[in-house]
């Protein structure tokens, strides 16, 4: 009696080099695809977290106390510094004046600081993505591969043996088709955390555009700075939100 007994052992077993490191690939852009998704899925409850931080802000009664409504609890927190490089521009604007950048209003100054911070943290925010991108899109070939290759591994030995009934091919080429399964079972996580996270990464983006505009008219309407040696502070200065 044929042995019909499937495992995924015996499917390692039947193998040869070519499926075993197809096999290992899978797994391996596996657990690529899912260490991006966690940590990035992670990054962006802080974010959201951080998010809470610029709505103090507005209710801060000084600049000085906005700041420490924005403290971050952890690093790479982007609202913090987009104020932070904010105030950092508007004083080296004005104490600066005699360089070639001077000849810039405090308005483009300003909003290419703030935008060279969004930029930054876009480029954070979209770093690991590229991983899940080509996972997704390269996954289901490489589990079709394995499939193509079982099968003609399984067909070849089922030729040797000299027996082609429907249950001597049905189990080699059955074993040989769970490459593919597994292709999709690698790609389908990938393609769907990609989504998700390009999804989370806008809100976090329209969230840190939009105090930026509020920030950017706050410094050059309403933000005065002055000295304390060699550091420039805005002066207290109320924002009804």
């Amino acid at each position: 009696m044929t042995d019909t007994t499937f495992s995924l052992a015996r499917i390692w077993a039947q193998g040869d080099g070519v499926s075993h490191a197809v096999a290992v690939m899978l797994i391996l852009m596996s657990l690529a695809s899912w260490s991006v998704m966690l940590v990035k899925a992670w990054n962006l409850v802080q974010l959201r977290r951080m998010s809470a931080g610029a709505k103090a802000f507005w209710h801060a009664t000084s600049f000085e106390a906005g700041m420490t409504a924005l403290a971050p609890a952890t690093a790479d927190n982007p609202f913090h510094d987009l104020a932070s490089r904010g105030t950092e521009a508007v004083g080296h604007h004005a104490s600066h004046r005699d360089e070639l950048h001077g000849v810039l209003g405090l308005n483009d100054w300003l909003t290419s600081t703030l935008r060279q911070s969004i930029d930054d943290t876009t480029g954070r925010l979209q770093s690991g993505l590229s991983i899940l991108a080509s996972v997704g899109s390269t996954a289901p070939f490489v589990g079709l591969f394995g499939t193509v290759w079982g099968i003609y591994h399984a067909l070849v030995g089922i030729g040797a043996a000299g027996q082609a009934t429907l249950d001597q091919v049905a189990g080699p080429v059955g074993e040989a088709l769970v490459m593919t399964a597994g292709g999709l079972a690698v790609a389908i996580p990938a393609v769907l955390g990609y989504n998700a996270l390009v999804r989370g990464n806008k809100e976090i983006l329209g969230r840190l555009k939009h105090f930026a505009h509020d920030l950017h008219a706050y410094l050059v309407t309403g933000g005065k700075v002055r000295k304390h040696g060699s550091s420039v502070h805005p002066l207290p200065s109320r924002k009804e939100a």
